[in-house]
C-alpha cells in the first residue's frame, strides 16, 4: 500500500546526506536524533530548537552538531542547505513548515500526524509532486515487533480469514503532564485521537485496507483535561474485516495490544515493542546489543477456543521490530530515487479516518466515507 514518492535527486554515493532536525521535544530526541544517526549514509548535521536547555543536551549527546533556532535556517540560511529537514516540531506547525521546505526543494520527513486534515495533507502531497521533492511521514509503528509479527501470520494464512481486529494502546496516566498535546484548542491539533490514534488507524489501513464507515466515541475522562484522553475507534473496511480501536490514558487495566480473530484461528498479544524504552534508555540501534526483540514469555499466542491467559493457544516468536528500517528506507529513496516508506496519500487516508471519528464523536452518529468522498 506504501505510495509512490517523485524521484528524488541523487546525492554523491560517498558523502553522508545532512539532516537537519527541527524539534528536540520527546520525538525529536527520542526516536528521529538517535534513529537518523544509527542509519548509514545519515548524518545528524542540524538540530534547530530555541531553548536553551535542549540546546545543550542536543550539543552533549551529538557532539560537534551545528544549532539553529529558526528552522529556516536549514533552506534559506547563509551556510549550505540540508539534504533532508526533518519536522518533529508540535503538531500545529508541521504544514507550514513541510510547505516552506518543499517549496524550496529540499526533501521532508514529517512526524505523524502529517496535517489536521486530509485535505491539507492532500495539498502537500500535490506540492510534493509539482517541485518533484521527498515527502515522508514517520509512522515508526508499521515497524513494531507484534505488528511484523501479525502481518506476517496474516501473510501466510495462519489465523484464515480475519474477521475481527482489536488493537489498543493503553496508558495509566491519571496524573495531567501538560503541555500543547493535552491542550483542548484546536489549532494545537492535540487529544489521543491524533496522537496514538494516528498509530492504530494507519496499521488497520495497511493490515486490512480502506475503510468504509467509522464510529467513534471520543470522551474526556481526567480531571482538568481539555483534550481526548479515553476514544475507542470502529472501523469497517471495505474488505468486511471490522477493527476496534482503543487510545487511552486513564485505563487501569491493559488490555492485549492485539487480537486478531480469524476464521481458523487467533492471534493475542499483550505488551508493548519494546523499542521506544530502549530508545528511551539509552540505547541505540547498531550496538552490540541485540536489537528490537523480546523475550519469549512476551511472545503472542496463536490457537483456537481457550484463552491465552488459561493456557490456550501455542506461543508464537516475536518477530523483532525494526523502526532503523524507516531511516534506512528513506537514505535509499533519496540516492536512488525509489519510493517513500510512507507516503502523504497514505497519512491522507488514516486523517480522513480521524477527521470522520471525531465528527463521529460529536454527533453521534456513523460516518460513511464512501458518501463523504462522493
Amino acid at each position: 500500500m506504501n505510495a509512490t514518492a517523485p524521484a528524488a535527486t541523487p546525492y554523491t554515493p560517498a558523502a553522508p546526506l545532512r539532516v537537519g532536525l527541527v524539534g528536540y521535544g520527546l520525538a525529536g530526541s527520542v526516536f528521529h536524533a538517535p534513529l537518523v544517526s544509527a542509519t548509514p549514509g545519515l548524518v545528524l548535521d542540524t538540530v534547530v530548537t530555541s531553548d536553551p536547555g535542549r540546546q545543550a543536551q542536543a550539543r552533549e549527546a551529538y557532539p560537534g552538531v551545528r544549532i539553529a533556532t529558526d528552522a529556516a535556517e536549514l533552506w534559506e540560511g547563509p551556510g549550505e542547505r540540508v539534504d533532508l529537514v526533518v519536522i518533529a516540531s508540535p503538531n500545529k506547525t508541521h504544514v507550514p513548515l513541510a510547505t516552506a521546505a518543499l517549496t524550496a526543494g529540499v526533501p521532508v520527513v514529517v512526524d505523524k500526524p502529517l496535517a489536521a486534515t486530509a485535505a491539507e495533507a492532500d495539498a502537500l502531497a500535490d506540492l510534493s509532486e509539482r517541485t518533484g521533492t521527498f515527502l515522508s511521514v514517520f509512522q515508526n509503528r508499521r515497524w513494531d515487533n507484534d505488528f511484523l509479527t501479525l502481518r506476517r501470520l496474516i501473510a501466510d494464512g495462519e489465523l484464515g480469514e480475519i474477521q475481527r481486529f482489536e488493537s489498543r494502546f493503553e496508558r495509566w496516566r491519571p496524573q495531567l503532564k501538560g503541555g500543547w498535546r493535552e491542550s483542548g484548542a484546536p489549532e494545537e491539533i492535540g487529544g489521543l485521537l491524533y496522537d496514538l490514534g494516528s498509530h492504530v488507524v494507519d496499521q488497520a489501513l495497511v493490515l486490512f485496507g480502506p475503510a468504509v464507515r467509522v464510529y467513534a466515541e471520543a470522551d474526556v475522562r481526567r480531571p482538568g483535561a481539555e483534550a481526548d484522553d479515553d476514544t475507542f475507534i470502529a472501523l469497517t473496511h471495505e474488505s468486511g474485516v471490522r477493527s476496534h480501536l482503543y487510545v487511552s490514558a486513564a485505563t487501569a487495566q491493559l488490555g492485549p495490544r492485539f487480537r486478531a480473530l480469524g476464521s481458523r484461528a487467533g492471534y493475542v498479544k499483550y505488551g508493548l515493542d519494546p523499542q521506544e524504552a530502549a530508545l528511551r534508555d539509552g540505547l541505540r540501534p547498531g550496538s552490540d546489543q541485540p536489537w528490537g526483540e523480546e523475550p519469549e514469555h512476551l511472545w503472542g499466542r496463536v490457537g483456537s477456543g481457550e484463552s491465552p491467559l488459561t493456557g490456550g493457544g501455542t506461543p508464537v516468536e516475536t518477530l523483532p521490530g525494526d523502526y532503523p528500517a524507516y531511516y534506512a528506507a528513506v537514505a535509499a529513496a533519496l540516492r536512488e530515487g525509489g519510493p517513500s516508506p510512507v507516503g502523504a496519500r497514505e497519512a491522507a487516508r488514516c486523517l480522513a479516518v480521524l477527521e470522520a471519528a471525531r465528527v463521529s464523536s460529536r454527533d453521534g452518529v456513523s460516518v460513511d466515507l464512501r458518501s463523504a468522498r462522493a
